[in-house]
């Protein structure tokens, strides 16, 4: 199947404007729609092949949809599959979560990355209680809720609904970045953008192409690519390295908290505080953290609403 990146350009970044019919798309004896359609049978002829038979792939409840969408965010599909079903059995659904404790929703988000996402999940479904606990199916209002993206609302309204949409996700990115951009670096989202909106279906029509049936090819496709390719993803704009987690700032920030969440309902002084993160530390290979970075932490975690500070004592 022919590229939308010209050869001449191959070396080039793409440029920041490039849009469906403009920019990397190359004069080979295809049009563009044709290119689209190839690109398309492709892909859903690969999702056929390459489908995974996912829990969260078994249900159209959009509460139970958005839980995964977020948990998948840079996390493993193997760790997901079993944490996703522990959670909803702790939190089965919008008003449940909203009324638990923020420290539990913490500790059942202990392992599953960033911890502020937990907090959000924690404060939406909060405001969705307020307002009657159901999920929107409207981008707008999904959007407006902490946490919530243009692609995990895609992902959302594609999943629980079958409704069309804007979802650019990394394993979607892959694709369209090996299949339509082979040659290309810095490729922005905005190239990408009109193409992952164009090739979606517009309706639920033919059950063997639906946005649900699409996107779970491209996800499928993508996973793949990855494990059999040079990630294309990095040859994305938007791709950047993760700096390394042991040792770092924020994993001091997240054994804190997780010596908080075990301490629990006991409260902890400093110098308990110091003492346990030490003792871990050091058993890592690491030296002891000193105690203005750990007033740093605390600071940081009191402000963010993952723990609270009473008479130098503190408690998540």
């Amino acid at each position: 199947m022919s590229s939308l990146h010209t050869k001449e350009s191959a070396d080039k970044s793409c440029p920041a404007d490039t849009a469906v019919g403009a920019g990397c798309v190359n004069d080979s004896k295809l049009d563009l729609s044709e290119q689209l359609e190839a690109f398309r049978a492709k892909v859903l002829e690969r999702g056929k092949e390459l489908w995974r038979d996912l829990p969260w792939r078994h249900t159209r409840d959009p509460y139970a949809i958005w839980i995964s969408e977020v948990m998948l965010q840079q996390t493993q599909v193997a760790r997901v599959d079993g944490r996703w079903q522990r959670w909803l059995r702790r939190f089965p659904n919008v008003a449940v979560l909203a009324d638990a404790d923020a420290a539990d929703v913490l500790e059942e988000w202990q392992g599953l990355g960033y911890n502020r996402r937990a907090l959000s999940l924690h404060k939406a479904a909060q405001i969705l209680d307020k307002n009657g606990g159901v999920m929107p199916e409207d981008e707008h209002e999904l959007v407006a809720l902490p946490g919530i993206g243009p692609a995990t609302a895609a992902g959302i309204r594609a999943f629980a609904h079958n409704l069309p949409g804007v979802y650019l996700e990394t394993n979607v990115r892959t694709v369209f970045l090996h299949e339509l951009f082979p040659e290309a670096e810095g490729v922005p989202d905005s190239a990408l953008t009109p193409l992952v909106a164009v090739t979606c279906p517009k309706d639920d029509a033919d059950p063997h192409d639906d946005p649900r049936t699409w996107y779970y090819a491209l996800l499928d496709y993508g996973a793949y690519l990855k494990q059999t390719i040079p990630n294309p993803s990095r040859r994305s704009r938007t791709h950047t390295k993760q700096s390394k987690f042991e040792g770092s700032h924020r994993q001091k920030r997240a054994e804190v908290l997780r010596i908080l969440l075990a301490a629990r309902p006991n409260s902890l002084s400093f110098d308990e505080l110091s003492g346990a993160l030490d003792e871990q530390e050091t058993s890592e290979g690491r030296a002891p953290v000193a105690p203005s970075e750990l007033q740093d932490v605390l600071s940081e975690l009191v402000r963010e609403g993952f723990c609270t500070e009473e008479n130098e004592m503190w408690h998540a």
